[in-house]
């Protein structure tokens, strides 16, 4: 097949979001299986500033065709970011003003007019994650052969009514987990055929658990936390409730985080806290295998990556009660614990601390689970059964 994958961001050895990790993976997949791909994205580098980084322009990446397309540098950022305040407060907007958003949101017209000449040409066009313009636009282009990789969210954009005839006027999607489809068929009123399960290939790795504590000099137990460090990722929390846990537990932990962002620390946790930012591949996963437990407190998710990594390194969850995503995925691997508010989180943490069989068990499941179920042989089954509609 000849298969278009669309994305927002591809850095050629750099680090992007879940979604866009994700997206890159299964084109990779794709050319793995023998497939011709393309994948289009735009020049920015940086989800802040959305900027064009980088000139556009085509290169090959492991098989993969990239073509790099400006970013519209006309967008009305003001406009933009006044509809997306009161999206984001869950206050109702209109459908002018919802296509207003999308078209000041990250949108590429050279992208477009590149699919609309080029679309006919392809088997099937991959787009996704849901909530950017480049998404919205592109879907629209040729829907009937247009699957999303839409990474849904039960959040305020996933109400909007163009997100709504998008997910209904597409071909179907590609889900991450059975949680993010019901919640796809709950919003937008689709049928069990609305699309598939396929995930994520996740690549098994070794990593000596006693490293990262002699690397850094750590002669306590630690748990982890990997990635953004913000709001959305509920770190805030996470903060607070270590806090309480080694104030009443007198040091008996202590706190690693990698990843970026930065989040008020309570003053008093600061001597337990080791916060690394960015680490190699490496380091991280060394920083998996010797911890106590891997702590996920997002409520906001459609995969958990860095979940299914630290499942690879045979190190036990934690994750809030309202990530519905990460507790199925804990629920089904049966290798984690799920807190609803401070006191269960303390009994669990106690629990991972002192019951080292419960804690191994947990961990030996975790990695038999993403071992079976994300095996890149699996991941290409679900996804070719899907666009050779077998």
């Amino acid at each position: 097949m000849k298969l278009a994958y669309i994305t927002p961001r591809f850095l050629p050895g750099g680090v992007v979001g879940g979604a866009e990790t994700l997206i890159r993976d299964l084109a990779l997949t794709s050319v793995q299986a023998g497939h011709e791909v393309h994948l289009l994205t735009t020049c920015a580098t940086d989800h802040f500033t959305w900027n064009n980084d980088r000139e556009a322009g085509e290169e090959t990446v492991e098989g993969i065709h990239v073509h790099y397309f400006k970013v519209n540098e006309d967008r009305n950022i003001e406009v933009f970011l006044r509809i997306q305040d009161q999206i984001n407060k869950d206050r109702p907007v209109s459908r002018e003003d919802q296509q207003r958003w999308a078209e000041n949101n990250v949108c590429s017209r050279d992208l477009s007019a590149w699919l609309r000449q080029n679309g006919e040409d392809f088997d099937a066009i991959l787009v996704g994650p849901y909530l950017f313009g480049i998404t919205l636009e592109s879907a629209q282009i040729l829907p009937a052969k247009t699957w999303l990789i839409p990474c849904l969210h039960d959040e305020a954009f996933a109400k909007l009514d163009i997100v709504a005839d998008m997910f209904r006027a597409t071909k179907g999607s590609l889900f991450n987990s059975e949680p993010e489809k019901a919640l796809a068929m709950r919003l937008y009123g689709l049928d069990e055929g609305c699309g598939q399960i396929v995930g994520m290939a996740m690549e098994p790795f070794e990593a000596d658990p006693t490293a990262f504590a002699r690397q850094h000099g750590l002669d306590t137990p630690y748990v982890l936390y990997c990635g953004r460090q913000e709001g959305g990722k509920n770190t805030p929390l996470l903060l607070d409730y270590m806090h309480s846990y080694i104030e009443r537990r007198q040091g008996a932990v202590k706190l690693v985080l990698t990843g970026s962002g930065d989040v008020p620390v309570p003053e008093k946790l600061r001597p337990h806290l080791l916060n690394l930012g960015f680490v190699s591949e490496q380091e991280k996963h060394e920083a998996m295998a010797g911890a106590v437990a891997f702590i996920h407190p997002s409520t906001n998710e459609s995969f958990g990556i860095v979940l299914l990594e630290a499942w690879l390194a045979e190190t036990p969850a934690i994750v809030h009660a309202r990530g519905e995503v990460l507790r199925w995925q804990c629920e089904h691997a049966k290798a984690g614990l799920w807190f609803r508010y401070y006191p269960e989180f303390e009994a669990m943490l106690d629990r991972l601390l002192e019951d080292k069989n419960l804690n191994q068990q947990l961990g030996q499941n975790g990695r038999s689970y993403v071992l079976n179920t994300f095996a890149r042989e699996a991941i290409a089954r679900r996804l070719f059964a899907v666009l050779e509609g077998k």
